[in-house]
């Protein structure tokens, strides 16, 4: 994928926000976001903020989609394999495609799952899986994971994802429900 003008002045905000590791500001620049929100959005496809993209979700802030990649990056193993929780648009989907061989996610909801995956195919992202299920409990078949990434905010850090992460491996999570703090815990 090419960047383009406006996804360069993006990963440009967002290394002026912190965000230092190249791979991840390569991708922001090369995914065009604008093709992950309903059309009366894509004219805010790249501020730095969260919108709704349906059914009740919303797309993540720019930010946190860099920030959340780059603590995967910076994990103690090198990582093949990554799990997502929370497919939503598939905006941070396609960013992981483009930094880990392997990319498995789970949706919740069957709807945004089916327009994530047509959008990985326009995109011609093809290292991805996903299914629809309740992503609390991840995706044992596929286990285990050097690294689990959850785009949505749990109450406490569920177990059955710990438990389908690789020795050495990574989970990055937002928990909390009133004020949300973002963990990062190794295994």
């Amino acid at each position: 994928m090419r960047t383009t003008r406006k996804g360069d002045a993006l990963a440009q905000l967002l290394c002026d926000e912190g965000i230092s590791n190249q791979k991840v500001l390569n991708a922001v620049a090369s995914v065009p976001r604008e093709r992950f929100l309903p059309d009366a959005l894509q004219h805010k496809a790249y501020q730095n903020t969260a919108l709704p993209i349906g059914q009740g979700q919303t797309i993540s802030q720019p930010y946190i989609v860099a920030k959340m990649s780059e603590l995967l990056l910076a994990a103690p193993n090198p990582a093949s394999s990554v799990l997502e929780i929370g497919t939503g648009s598939g905006y941070q989907t396609a960013i992981l495609a483009l930094l880990f061989p392997q990319v498995f996610s789970v949706e919740r909801i069957k709807a945004l799952q089916f327009q994530a995956k047509r959008r990985m195919n326009q995109l011609d992202l093809h290292n991805i899986k996903m299914k629809h299920g309740d992503g609390w409990q991840g995706w044992s078949s596929k286990a285990p994971y050097d690294c689990i990434i959850v785009t949505a905010a749990a109450s406490s850090v569920p177990e059955a994802l710990t438990d389908q992460l690789n020795e050495g491996g990574r989970l990055v999570i937002p928990v909390g429900d009133d004020q949300q703090q973002l963990l990062c815990i190794d295994k």
